[in-house]
């Protein structure tokens, strides 16, 4: 569990949760256990998806893959353990913050990682490599597995940090979009990128037959959205005033981004 969660990378997640709670006037450590709580969620799912049963992928953070250190079944119980272990942090949320409003965002988190998010976006990946697909089943593929989980991280700190319903619906429209491009951008930099740069493997979209946003629309069309939709995000935060810039700032990261 140490060696994934400790291993680097962007942290994307647990910040905006902290940026959407700053962004309706709270503080950060009213929803540091639920900004952990989403960082763990997520590399439980990077764990389950370098397995060779999924993606298959030797390096993360640039290191070796959990399940090429420690073995399959000990990288599916990190996994596990990862997941279970995120939701009670989050319930611990509740020495800060009303808990009424804690199981709310327990169930927005939850719905995320399900089904209705990250793990039916996976479903439908897997079942579509190789395949033909729509352009709605292709976004429908990149904003289940990765916008939804970005989205509620988003809409968690805001949440946890008493924003009013309009502070809420502008936070979740800008995560919807930020997800979105965050997606696509990756779908880019696995054509573009390298191993030193993404600290994994490149070109594995294009090997394993992945439904990726430049094999279906072309990577001029891909830049240009993922911009756009940035740019959606950024104006959605407009009636937040200042608060918001340190989200518009990652929404700019994103686009920047090399790995």
């Amino acid at each position: 569990m140490r060696y994934s969660v400790f291993a680097g990378g962007k942290r994307l997640r647990p910040i905006l949760a902290i940026a959407g709670a700053e962004a309706v006037g709270s503080a950060a450590d009213d929803v540091l256990p639920t900004a952990c709580a989403i960082e763990m969620i997520h590399t439980y799912s990077l764990i389950h998806d370098d397995l060779p049963a999924m993606d298959d992928d030797d390096y993360r953070r640039g290191h070796p893959t959990n399940h090429k250190v420690f073995g399959e079944a000990m990288a599916i119980l990190a996994g596990d353990a990862l997941l279970t272990l995120a939701f009670q942090a989050i319930a611990e949320n509740a020495a800060k913050v009303d808990p009424r409003v804690v199981a709310d965002v327990l169930a927005d988190v939850a719905r995320a990682a399900g089904t209705l998010g990250m793990v039916g976006g996976q479903v439908v990946d897997i079942e579509s490599e190789g395949k033909r697909v729509t352009a709605e089943t292709l976004e429908y593929i990149h904003t289940h597995k990765t916008a939804a989980l970005i989205r509620a991280s988003l809409r968690a700190g805001a949440m946890l940090g008493g924003g009013h319903p309009g502070a809420v619906e502008a936070i979740t429209a800008a995560g919807d979009a930020l997800g979105l491009a965050f997606q696509i951008v990756d779908d880019i930099l696995d054509v573009e990128g390298n191993l030193a740069e993404l600290g994994k493997s490149a070109g594995s979209d294009e090997r394993k037959k992945k439904v990726t946003y430049p094999a279906h629309h072309g990577l001029d069309a891909s830049r240009r959205e993922a911009r756009r939709l940035v740019e959606h995000a950024i104006a959605a935060l407009d009636s937040l005033g200042p608060p918001a810039e340190p989200i518009k700032a990652l929404g700019r990261f994103v686009l920047e981004r090399r790995s």
